[in-house]
């Protein structure tokens, strides 16, 4: 299969984010890798563009979601049709079973409680569903894991990248070095890895920052010439970016550390100082944000935590420079 049979199919968002891109393979089966958001001006583009490479939304013989967030999975209850393939961790956000949406505010509601946030922001939890009307709400169909072939696919391999999610996933193609990467190695802007409560049979909170460093880390292990985003521009110096995005995060982290030697501070204090507006409107993206500073200051040794009535404070461990 020849790259041009790799169409891009682009819809705007309603999130800060901007436009999000889809890919239409003419492989084996003709697959779409993501789903863009669930507006009727998104599928309306859709279908525009869908046409315009030949095709026709009945004509999907199955869908590839990077990661489960709303605007790569809104498009998925219009070609009920197809089946859905992703990464395990995708179902139960996908699904959204009341069971699975309680666990998920009572872990939230118990970890910010020991992140000291302010109770009144909690109501925001519940109101996280405000995105989820950009969502389609259909489980998995086929499920793929690390190392696994994408069926209809010849050629192209799963590579589990968790960080932004824990359901995300990249596919790559080894023969011409293409990655499909979802949000990942995103050009314009570094993406937020998201806070998420464990997953079933998992007993530790997910510390996704660690693991998005980690994720990128990983992809100098394969021969990568172009990765096809979620958003915004093709990444094709991939060893440069994740040299630029691991030089940011330390940046970063120097910032949040140099409050922590002022003074021992809960993970909400730094959030404050971090985003003094944004943090109001945005509990989760923020939060998510500040938690990962202090998960990677911890992890590298610069800094502890104790739990003093019921809430982490922490402190810096005497070390000066982040490296």
């Amino acid at each position: 299969m020849n790259e041009e049979r790799v169409y891009r199919i682009t819809v705007p968002t309603p999130f800060p984010v901007g436009d999000v891109h889809m890919y239409v393979i003419a492989g084996d089966r003709l697959t779409l890798v993501d789903a863009g958001v669930k507006t009727e001006e998104a599928w309306q583009l859709f279908v525009k563009q869908l046409g315009e490479v030949g095709y026709a939304p009945e004509d999907i013989e199955q869908i590839v979601i990077t990661h489960h967030h709303p605007d790569h999975v809104g498009l998925l209850d219009y070609v009920p049709h197809a089946p859905i393939i992703g990464h395990p961790k995708a179902d139960p956000f996908l699904r959204r079973e009341r069971s699975f949406m309680e666990r998920y505010v009572q872990f939230f509601q118990e970890f910010f409680t020991e992140c000291g946030v302010d109770r009144r922001l909690f109501s925001q939890l519940s109101k996280e569903g405000g995105s989820l009307r950009y969502a389609s709400r259909r489980g998995l169909d086929i499920m793929v894991t690390e190392g696994d072939a994408v069926p209809g696919m010849p050629g192209w391999q799963v590579i589990e990248t968790p960080g932004h999610a824990q359901s995300h996933i990249a596919l790559y193609r080894e023969a011409d070095g293409l990655l499909i990467g979802g949000d990942h190695l995103l050009v314009h802007i570094s993406p937020n890895p998201m806070m998420e409560p464990p997953a079933e049979g998992e007993t530790g909170r997910p510390k996704p920052l660690l693991q998005y460093n980690e994720s990128l880390q990983k992809m100098l292990q394969y021969d990568i010439v172009r990765s096809l985003n979620g958003h915004g521009d093709d990444a094709t110096d991939i060893p440069a970016l994740v040299r630029e995005r691991l030089g940011k995060q330390r940046q970063r982290a120097e910032r949040v550390l140099e409050m922590v030697k002022e003074r021992p501070h809960t993970v909400f204090d730094v959030c404050q100082k971090l985003f003094p507006t944004a943090y109001e409107r945005q509990l989760m993206l923020t939060m998510s944000e500040t938690i990962g500073q202090l998960d990677y200051l911890e992890a590298n040794g610069y800094v502890t935590k104790k739990q003093e009535a019921g809430r982490y404070v922490y402190e810096a461990a005497g070390v000066s420079v982040c490296g």
